[in-house]
């Protein structure tokens, strides 16, 4: 398979290149941390960028979205990354969409993924229970029979969560607390009796919360997927974020480079550009050959996803674990090379490296994939 995007594909990254800059730029990151937005994203924004075909681009036509696939909604993802924009993409036009896709009834589908399309409804995830990302340790519980069930239980790292239309809440039908098996997957309304949302602050200045459920009646209308069987939808629906989260990564860290060569050719010390010093030429050359692996990973990712290949999961984990160290890597040695200027806030590059180690924890940092592949692998 080319690594290499087709004309339509490098349409598609010019358009979103332009628009995030210009809609969608750090400083409007900046100006929502500054004034403690009460959503955390501008919702005109979110509605411009739905009609840039954003909030869709999962979506298939025939529920008014534009099925441009992931390597499309990587794309955006690259941009976002680059700009740091603050949106509901990855809740709710990756995550939410995905969900719908591999397990909602046509009930479900009919009457969200076109509000979701059209920027109009967002949703939120609801599986993490731990500090560190473990999607099979659910304690939440689902009980009831006859198809009504009562949950109570508690999420964490719910990426806007306070501000979401639905949740998608995992729960344990049966089974282990720790076990894969016996996990349903439902709809909860944010705003149903027994649900309690607190948004929590995170070092990036995104948008997460903590959800607690108390005796939340839901109904079997409200199972995405089967019953006992959420798993295999929970797994698709983390491996498309996890890919696409990837994307940001690179797209983040190329900016945080090209910054970083900026600096580099501009700054003076002892009477010569500090471009010009042989250990700063090398690691810069060192990190652009790790951005370059990143780039050919995540593509690759992405593409076996829109494939539906068997072993699309183990290259997310390689996406999303190298994609995590070179963010790491990316935004220290920005940092680093720009020297005093680059600890304080007022310059944007400590933006970047706040931002990369947010996005390389969620949904599984390096360590988790590198022992995922494993698994995968049969060790």
């Amino acid at each position: 398979m080319s690594l290499v995007l087709n004309e339509d594909q490098l349409m598609f990254r010019d358009a979103a290149k332009r628009f995030a800059a210009e809609r969608a730029p750090i400083a409007e990151l900046r100006r929502l941390r500054d004034s403690n937005d009460a959503t955390g994203f501008d919702r005109a924004v979110w509605k411009e960028m739905a009609e840039m075909g954003w909030a869709g681009v999962l979506v298939p036509e025939e529920h008014g979205g534009v099925g441009f696939g992931h390597v499309g909604a990587g794309l955006i993802a690259q941009e976002i990354g680059r700009n740091l924009s603050a949106t509901p993409f990855v809740s709710t036009a990756v995550l939410g969409v995905t969900a719908l896709l591999k397990g909602g009834s046509d009930a479900q589908k009919q009457a969200l993924l076109p509000k979701m399309a059209a920027g109009e409804v967002v949703l939120a995830l609801a599986s993490d229970e731990r500090s560190r990302h473990s999607p099979y340790n659910v304690a939440t519980r689902a009980v009831g029979s006859a198809g009504k069930y009562k949950l109570s239980g508690a999420k964490v790292h719910v990426l806007d969560g306070h501000v979401a239309d639905r949740l998608i809440v995992s729960a344990r039908t049966s089974g282990d607390v720790d076990g894969r098996d016996g996990m349903t997957l439902f709809l909860v309304d944010p705003k149903a009796a027994g649900v309690s949302i607190r948004r929590v602050s995170i070092v990036d200045s995104r948008n997460a919360a903590t959800v607690e459920l108390r005796d939340v009646a839901v109904t079997s209308d409200d199972v995405i997927g089967a019953v006992d069987k959420g798993a295999a939808i929970l797994d698709a629906v983390l491996d498309a974020g996890r890919a696409v989260l990837a994307a940001e990564l690179l797209g983040l860290s190329e900016e945080a480079f090209e910054r970083t060569l900026g600096y580099l050719r501009e700054r003076d010390q002892f009477g010569v550009k500090i471009g010009t010093f042989q250990g700063l030429q090398h690691r810069a050359a060192h990190l652009f050959c790790e951005i370059e692996l990143v780039r050919s990973t995540v593509l690759r990712a992405l593409q076996s996803l829109d494939a539906q290949e068997k072993h699309a999961s183990s290259l997310i984990c390689l996406a999303k674990g190298k994609a995590s160290d070179v963010a790491r890597l990316a935004t220290n040695e920005a940092v680093q090379m720009h020297g005093g200027i680059g600890m304080t806030d007022e310059f944007d590059i400590g933006f970047f490296m706040k931002r990369a180690c947010a996005a390389g924890e969620t949904f599984g940092d390096a360590y988790f994939h590198t022992d995922r592949f494993a698994q995968l692998s049969g060790y």
